[in-house]
């Protein structure tokens, strides 16, 4: 091969050396340059290993450490307690900020059940800080200063009227709606329902005449009875269609009737007079008749 080098033109030569020397220089400094990097490799992982035995032996942690939190335990009123005092009593900084802010959008603690509400707080805490919680009676609504007392001595006998014993009675023709709602088994209700029918029929004949009443309560009638009474009367040859027709005895048929032989007829002298009218039955004649005038 050297022999062949040899022979080779001069040129040819040239070139083939000028390519082994470049090689080589390539080569050494490949070396040269790996041969840093793994030495500055080996004192930087080196110097990290130191650094970090240092660190472990004397720097700090990089975590936030809180300062042990003493608790203590005294009476407070969660409506004006200072963040001071909150913190002592064991409550979180952000617990606090929350009260605050309640107080703050106008929210009042006027229970110690309110004080439950509060976010975060556990049964064991609310249940170790009920003692001390005292709420001051300025935080109470205002109408706690006007409730009404139970009454003692007296009895509203307006609201709440004394019934009437067994054995006594009162007279249905004089009495009002007070009166009647003495009456056991009568309220509001039906002493206005009495005294109304009372007023649309003219006057009660007789005390058969409530159970026409519907739903009326018919063991109230052993506290009624039925004295001497004005019954205001209907003049049946004189009152127009729609006066008639407002009693409870008389319908807008029966009124029709009244006025079809007022016309055909003349005067009625007696309700008899009407009783070839299928609207007017013997029943019907004589309930009515307590009721009706003729002049």
């Amino acid at each position: 091969m050297l022999r062949s080098l040899f022979m080779m033109h001069k040129s040819d030569r040239q070139i083939l050396l000028s390519l082994l020397f470049i090689g080589a220089v390539a080569l050494s400094v490949i070396c040269l340059v790996g041969g840093k990097e793994q030495k500055t490799a080996v004192s930087s992982t080196a110097k990290a290993d130191s650094i970090a035995i240092d660190s472990s032996r004397s720097t700090p942690p990089y975590y936030y450490q809180q300062e042990t939190q003493y608790v203590e335990r005294f009476a407070f009123d969660p409506n004006t307690a200072d963040s001071t005092q909150l913190l002592r009593l064991g409550l979180q900084s952000w617990q606090v900020r929350n009260i605050y802010k309640y107080r703050a959008a106008g929210g009042i603690y006027r229970k110690k059940e309110d004080f439950a509400r509060l976010y975060g707080l556990t049964v064991k805490q609310y249940r170790e800080l009920e003692p001390y919680i005292h709420i001051s009676a300025d935080y109470q609504p205002a109408s706690t200063l006007f409730e009404d007392k139970p009454a003692t001595t007296e009895r509203d006998t307006l609201r709440y009227p004394v019934k009437m014993a067994e054995g006594e009675t009162i007279d249905l023709a004089i009495a009002d709606t007070s009166m009647l709602k003495t009456v056991p088994g009568i309220g509001s209700y039906f002493a206005r329902r009495i005294y109304d029918y009372g007023q649309r029929l003219g006057g009660y004949v007789s005390l058969n005449q409530l159970d026409e009443i519907e739903d009326f309560p018919k063991e109230a009638k052993q506290y009624l009875t039925l004295g001497t009474s004005t019954v205001r009367k209907v003049n049946i040859n004189t009152a127009s269609l729609n006066d008639l027709k407002r009693h409870p005895y008389i319908n807008y048929y029966q009124a029709r009737t009244i006025t079809d032989y007022r016309r055909q007829y003349g005067t009625i002298t007696d309700l008899q007079q009407l009783r070839l009218s299928p609207d007017f039955t013997p029943e019907a004649i004589e309930r009515l008749r307590p009721y009706v005038e003729y002049e």
